[in-house]
């Protein structure tokens, strides 16, 4: 047996729900990935990369384009998230990730890239019905990952928020498309983003705002 045929192959059977190797280590990388998240360490994104690699297997043998799609973009993402990290890591001085929230023009294009790229990603699996069986939900995870990816590599809190917005439709998505497992890793992703959010609004509260150009430290 193959690597890629064992990881799509059975691991087992819960509430009359079959689950698969891929779906199974895929998502419990990627829930430690966002516990590593919450503790602000460097390696959320390896492990995020790794999950991604694992999951676009799972989602590619269920005809998700979207879905599969998405994990290309993830571990993408990751790599840049890697070096913004690290450089901002090294700027401090304690060595320590300084976490803020965005401003609202930061917020506004965040919305904006997100409505729009969902629009755009609709439409493209709607014209090519065979990358994805249910184009709006499919395109709008598809989005709403990348965007919060993109908030957590600045070091935004408004990126957990994303990815609240994203668990609302990735749960129901993932039970009615057999991805049992994904729809329960979901579940505890969302209590892990309520206390990673308060985590880091209050490390936000104690991170001095940087000096504005030209002004006097």
């Amino acid at each position: 047996m193959s690597a890629l045929t064992w990881l799509n192959s059975e691991a087992f059977t819960a509430f009359g729900q079959k689950i698969i190797w891929s779906d199974a280590i895929g998502n419990t990388m990627g829930l430690a990935a966002l516990a590593l998240g919450w503790r602000r360490s460097l390696w959320t994104w390896p492990t995020q990369f790794l999950s991604g690699a694992i999951l676009f297997v799972a989602f590619a043998a269920g005809h998700l384009s979207g879905n599969a799609g998405k994990q290309v973009v993830v571990m993408v993402v990751a790599l840049w998230g890697w070096t913004m990290w690290s450089r901002g890591k090294r700027q401090a001085q304690d060595a320590s990730l300084a976490v803020r929230f965005a401003t609202w023009r930061e917020r506004g294009l965040l919305l904006g890239a997100a409505a729009v790229g969902t629009l755009a990603v609709t439409g493209l699996f709607t014209l090519y019905p065979w990358m994805s069986w249910n184009p709006l939900p499919d395109a709008y995870i598809f989005v709403g990952t990348v965007v919060a990816m993109y908030a957590q590599a600045k070091g935004l809190v408004e990126f957990w928020f994303a990815w609240l917005l994203v668990d609302a439709v990735g749960v129901p998505l993932a039970f009615t498309s057999g991805y049992a497992f994904s729809a329960f890793v979901y579940v505890i992703y969302g209590a892990l983003v309520l206390w990673g959010a308060y985590d880091w609004y209050q490390r936000s509260r104690t991170t001095p705002a940087p000096a504005l150009e030209g002004a006097t430290a």
